[in-house]
């Protein structure tokens, strides 16, 4: 299955009332993590940085809040697989049950059954996104972090739709075997974390969009 079919049928799914509700829940999920994030380095640099003048202190608070609000809101493509953990088997289970209802699974969907590799899985695609920093500054940051978050996003979304069936070790096996596709997949997960405003749907469109991928490969 190409991208435009995937993409047709992502859209598909994610216009379903059921799903819809689960979007705006990400979304605000996702909202309150960068909201968090950005106070807590604001708290941080207050705390730790007292300048004489007040005046001088209270300009270099604030825009520590700006550089970090607008730091957190492009790190959203490697905070979505920590947001989209909570909802992730109840996203997958809907899916199938509207569009592939003889895969449907017979054990109820659990909530964030894996909080432990979702957050070892963000804290290694923030030190790996922080190490790509200073290329910013000769002009290839942008493409690295690019390139980058599609191969991890890539992988790990594919790896939880498919591993919701097949177990971690196979969904890994399978994504190997059909890596252009995972790839182009994360590819395009990747530019839409960078959407203001769609980036706050990704956690729920990336698991909706891999798991047609990975019925889509099943077929074949």
């Amino acid at each position: 299955m190409g991208l435009i079919g995937l993409a047709r049928k992502t859209v598909h799914s994610v216009t379903q009332p059921r799903l819809v509700v689960l979007m705006f829940l990400c979304a605000f999920l996702a909202i309150v993590v960068v909201a968090l994030l950005v106070a807590a380095i604001t708290w941080l640099t207050a705390g730790l940085v007292t300048l004489e003048h007040h005046w001088l202190d209270t300009t270099i608070n604030w825009l520590v809040g700006i550089i970090s609000g607008i730091g957190g809101w492009f790190m959203l493509p490697v905070l979505v697989v920590l947001i989209s953990g909570a909802f992730q088997e109840i996203t997958i289970h809907r899916v199938e049950l509207a569009e592939y209802p003889e895969k449907v699974r017979t054990r109820e969907p659990g909530f964030w059954t894996d909080i432990v590799h979702d957050i070892r899985f963000t804290l290694k695609a923030v030190g790996l996104n922080l190490l790509v920093l200073p290329f910013y500054f000769i002009g290839i940051g942008f493409v690295l972090s690019v390139l980058l978050n599609s191969y991890l996003l890539g992988r790990e979304f594919f790896e939880a739709a498919a591993g919701y069936h097949l177990g971690k070790p196979m969904a890994r096996e399978l994504g190997r075997r059909n890596r252009k596709q995972v790839y182009s997949s994360g590819f395009v997960i990747t530019l839409l974390t960078l959407l203001p405003i769609a980036n706050l749907f990704v956690p729920i469109i990336a698991v909706v969009w891999m798991v047609h991928l990975y019925h889509g490969l099943e077929k074949s």
